[in-house]
C-alpha cells in the first residue's frame, strides 16, 4: 500500500468567496510558479477563474471539501473572498473525521460568530493534513502599510475621530461582530455589523441625508482586525469601492490597521481618494499617535 503523500508542502488551494480577493491570491501565486487549485464556494464565488484548475463546493460541504483537497493533493490553503450566507442545516455535509475532531460543527455553522466559524474552518482543513496560510503570505504586496497612500493625510479633526472609531472598532471586534466603525466628530454613528462594510457606509449616507449626522463635520471609517482574530482569514480589506461608498457617506477618510490589513485596486483606490479629496492611512495600535 502507498505511502499517504505528505500535504505539509503539496500543492496551494484557495477557498473562493466573493470579491476580488482571490483573483488577486490566484494571479499572485500563479507569478510566484504556483500552480494553484482554485475551490469556489457555490453561490459565493462571482468569478469565473478561466485559466486555473478549479472545482466547486457548497458553503457547509466538508465532504466535498475534503474530496478537493486530496484532488491536489493540496497542502495549503487561503481562504480568501466573501461569504455573505451561511449554510442551510440540510446544507451541511460533515464528514465522520469532521464530527470526531470537531464535534460542534453544525452548531457553529449554523450560529457562531464570524471569527469563530473562520476559527472552526480552519481546524477542520488541518484536520485533513492540510495547512491554512494567509492571504498575505502569498500576496504580500496587498498588505497595508503605516501611513497616509495617497496625498491626502488626516487633519487635527480626522486624527482625534481615528482614535474614537478605532476604540469603537475595537470593542464591536471584541464580541466577534465587526471590524469597523464610523466617527463623526468625535461621536460613534455607525458599527459594522453582518451587512458588511458598504452597506454600513450606506446607512451612514442616508443618515447624513436625513440630517442626523452632522453635515459641517465629515468624520472618518476605521477598520481594525478584532482582538481574537487569527491573521490567516478575513483581514480588515478596503478598496476603490470603500473609497467610493466613503465619499457618498461624506467622510474625509478611511483608517485600516496597518500590516493586519489588504488593500486591493491600490492604484485605482488611491487614484479615486486623491480625486474625492479623501484621505486612505494605515495606523497601528502599538504606536502613541497611530503612527501618523
Amino acid at each position: 500500500m502507498p505511502a499517504a503523500p505528505d500535504m505539509s508542502k503539496g500543492r496551494l488551494g484557495i477557498i473562493a468567496g466573493s470579491g476580488l480577493l482571490p483573483v488577486y491570491v490566484a494571479d499572485a501565486a500563479r507569478r510566484a510558479g504556483e500552480d494553484p487549485l482554485i475551490i469556489r464556494l457555490r453561490h459565493e464565488s462571482d468569478n469565473r477563474f478561466d485559466g486555473f484548475e478549479h472545482v466547486e463546493i457548497g458553503v457547509g460541504d466538508m465532504a466535498g471539501l475534503k474530496a478537493a483537497l486530496a484532488r491536489g493533493p493540496v497542502g495549503r490553503v487561503v481562504l480568501s473572498g466573501g461569504v455573505r450566507r451561511r449554510p442551510e442545516l440540510t446544507e451541511i455535509r460533515p464528514t465522520l473525521a469532521t464530527l470526531i475532531k470537531v464535534p460542534a460543527i453544525v452548531r457553529t455553522l449554523l450560529s457562531g460568530g464570524d471569527d469563530t466559524v473562520l476559527q472552526m474552518v480552519i481546524r477542520l482543513i488541518e484536520a485533513h493534513g492540510a495547512r491554512v496560510i494567509g492571504a498575505h503570505e502569498v500576496a504580500p504586496d496587498l498588505i497595508a502599510t503605516l501611513g497616509p497612500l495617497g496625498r491626502v493625510a488626516p487633519d487635527d479633526e480626522a486624527l482625534k475621530d481615528i482614535a474614537q472609531a478605532a476604540a469603537a472598532a475595537m470593542a464591536l471586534g471584541a464580541l466577534d461582530v465587526g471590524q469597523g466603525a464610523v466617527s463623526v466628530g468625535g461621536r460613534i454613528v455607525a458599527l459594522e455589523g453582518v451587512e458588511g462594510t458598504d452597506r454600513m457606509l450606506g446607512r451612514v449616507a442616508e443618515l447624513r441625508d436625513e440630517g442626523r449626522i452632522s453635515q459641517k463635520r465629515r468624520g472618518v471609517l476605521v477598520k481594525m482586525c478584532k482582538p481574537t482574530q487569527d491573521v490567516r482569514a478575513d483581514l480588515p480589506t478596503v478598496g476603490r469601492s470603500t473609497v467610493l461608498n466613503a465619499a457618498r457617506a461624506g467622510l474625509a477618510g478611511i483608517a485600516v490597521e496597518a500590516g493586519r490589513a489588504l488593500v486591493l485596486e491600490r492604484e485605482a483606490m488611491i487614484a479615486a481618494a486623491d480625486e474625492a479629496g479623501l484621505f486612505v492611512c494605515g495606523i497601528d495600535r502599538a504606536i502613541e499617535g497611530w503612527g501618523l
